[in-house]
């Protein structure tokens, strides 16, 4: 069966609000695909949400990095159970929380989601580890920008765009530490297993459905290939 991981960050389900227009025709390309024999390992994020919980959390009371996590993980266990209410019907029946350990899939459990699972790294880390689990080679990260830079395009205009980069080189841009609530396009525990693992991760604008709709069937499509 053909099989893909997804990483869905946060700031897709909710960037402000619940996108509902966003999600609407997401939850159709996906069934689409799903009526196609594509299972989807759908990983989701905490975004913008999780940073707010989290800065509040440590506004209120004294917050160490494991404590920060933790408030970051809820969230995404949050975003996880409504994104698999979506897909009531063609979804497995537990959220995966420790996605080291293969579960049971029936014929019908076509999208499997899963949220947060430990202090130390983010969900890109756990998108990483259901990959490996289920044997997919590639993840495709959908975030809120249509390419991975060289650093904060908000904030130096001289970023440089990254189309098809080595893990190496990727690593060398994302360090080594994890820092919770950390805004990286791949965070860096996550980056180092992916490179053990010899993985494909696709960063891409999660927003452009026609463009993830290309990636999904193999045709030339916009984003930054680490490999």
């Amino acid at each position: 069966m053909n099989a893909v991981v997804l990483s869905l960050g946060g700031s897709l389900i909710v960037p402000d609000g619940i996108d509902v227009e966003f999600l609407t025709k997401f939850r159709q390309l996906v069934l689409k695909h799903v009526a196609q024999g594509t299972r989807f390992f759908i990983i989701c994020g905490g975004g913008k949400t999780c940073r707010n919980y989290q800065a509040a959390a440590s506004a209120l009371v004294p917050m160490n990095k494991e404590d920060l996590d933790w408030v970051g993980i809820h969230v995404t266990r949050m975003n996880a159970a409504f994104v698999r209410m979506l897909f009531k019907g063609v979804a497995f029946k537990h959220i995966i929380g420790d996605p080291t350990k293969k579960v049971r899939l029936g014929q019908k459990d076509m999208v499997v989601v899963g949220a947060g699972w430990e202090p130390g790294w983010s969900t890109d880390f756990d998108a990483v580890m259901i990959a490996k689990t289920y044997g997919v080679d590639t993840i495709m990260n959908l975030t809120n920008v249509d390419y991975a830079y060289d650093k904060d395009p908000y904030k130096f205009k001289d970023a440089t765009k990254l189309i098809d980069i080595s893990w190496r080189a990727f690593r060398k841009i994302v360090g080594d530490t994890w820092t919770p609530g950390m805004n990286a396009p791949f965070d860096p525990i996550a980056s180092k297993q992916a490179e053990k693992l010899a993985l494909k991760v696709i960063i891409t604008n999660g927003r452009n459905l026609d463009n993830l709709e290309r990636h999904l069937v193999g045709k030339p499509a916009s984003g930054t290939v680490i490999h």
